[in-house]
């Protein structure tokens, strides 16, 4: 057999892990050729190839980022888009795909499947919104570079006096905001799931100053105040439908300042959180998700995607996986309320 596999989306850490552990179990174990497509799911539509074998996995554990490269291209969004697939699939002979993303290239996974091309899907995202599966890889690694920031940030408000605004990343979910701001000790937590009143968070910003020591503050870049819309970096919208966000937290912060009259700064953290070394967890993750794919595939389980329940690590249907995202459940919030303010 050939099998295919590809990474689409936003990059993130594990994504090397997951490839290096279908190249190593499907030659290993099955003795099948495995096709790198290029690009996302550019790749089988421009039949961008690259032969994947034992040694060009050999030190990619490590690695961030992807060795096959990623788009957001959508096939469905493409003239002819998936009659090119269909092609390049039986020049280069490949018997299934699996391919590795969010919500946006599985959503295609499931597309293709119902369209009779056989793919099974790995779960990949940082922001740990993808549906059936308890954690994405990525999501981990993007909380400890997001929580170390804050203990960085921590100190430079505090020696300056300074309510300082962390903008973390977060469209539609706040999990990486939440689970950071928990980590990193913050007063205020802002997520997508609640609009936010700007007057409650500069109460809480005029407690801690009262206490004498400096507020931090953590808001996904997809909060929104009462009354009020995302911030958007830019109107221009993707192949997927999607707004670039980005800039609540240089909002935020001059609200503070002007209301206050405290000196505020904001961080964003932006493209830092997909960036650099996956921890050891999301290594074990992408791991886990990378051999049980190939199980899938010997299978014939097409249209299907790994997820983790538990320790286990289970196949759910493409369809159940997409089929809304995984956001912040209130009692989760509210759990984490106790520890905000002064």
């Amino acid at each position: 057999m050939r099998i295919g596999v590809l990474t689409g989306g936003g990059d993130c850490p594990g994504l090397n892990a997951v490839i290096r552990a279908v190249v190593r179990k499907g030659i290993k174990a099955h003795g099948w050729e495995i096709v790198g497509f290029r690009n996302g799911w550019q790749g089988p539509i421009e039949n961008l190839t690259k032969s994947i074998d034992l040694a060009d996995v050999e030190e990619i554990l490590t690695r961030g980022g992807t060795i096959l490269g990623s788009s957001r291209t959508n096939p469905y969004k493409v003239e002819g888009g998936v009659d090119a697939i269909r092609e390049t699939i039986a020049e280069n002979q490949v018997d299934a795909i699996i391919a590795i993303g969010g919500e946006d290239t599985l959503g295609v996974a499931k597309r293709l499947t119902d369209d009779g091309i056989g793919v099974v899907g790995v779960p990949k995202t940082i922001d740990n919104d993808l549906g059936a599966t308890d954690y994405t890889f990525g999501f981990d690694t993007a909380v400890h570079i997001a929580t170390e920031a804050i203990d960085r940030l921590r100190t430079t408000a505090e020696s300056h006096h300074r309510a300082l605004v962390v903008e973390v990343m977060g469209r539609h979910a706040g999990w990486i905001a939440l689970h950071s701001g928990l980590a990193g000790g913050a007063n205020v937590i802002l997520v997508p799931e609640r609009p936010f009143s700007v007057d409650k968070v500069v109460e809480h910003v005029e407690r801690r100053f009262e206490s004498e020591f400096a507020p931090i503050i953590v808001v996904a870049e997809g909060a929104i105040p009462e009354g009020g819309a995302e911030v958007l970096h830019s109107g221009e919208r993707d192949a997927f439908g999607h707004v670039r966000l980005g800039g609540v937290g240089q909002w935020l912060a001059e609200e503070i300042a002007d209301r206050t009259g405290k000196e505020s700064r904001a961080a964003v953290l932006g493209h830092i959180q997909r960036g650099g070394t996956p921890t050891a967890y999301d290594r074990v993750l992408a791991t886990r998700f990378g051999l049980h794919a190939v199980d899938a595939v010997a299978a014939g389980d097409f249209g299907t995607m790994v997820a983790l329940r538990g320790t286990d690590i289970v196949r759910v249907k493409l369809s159940e996986a997409t089929a809304e995202l995984k956001t912040v459940p209130t009692e989760r919030y509210e759990e984490a309320e106790v520890f905000f303010g002064a």
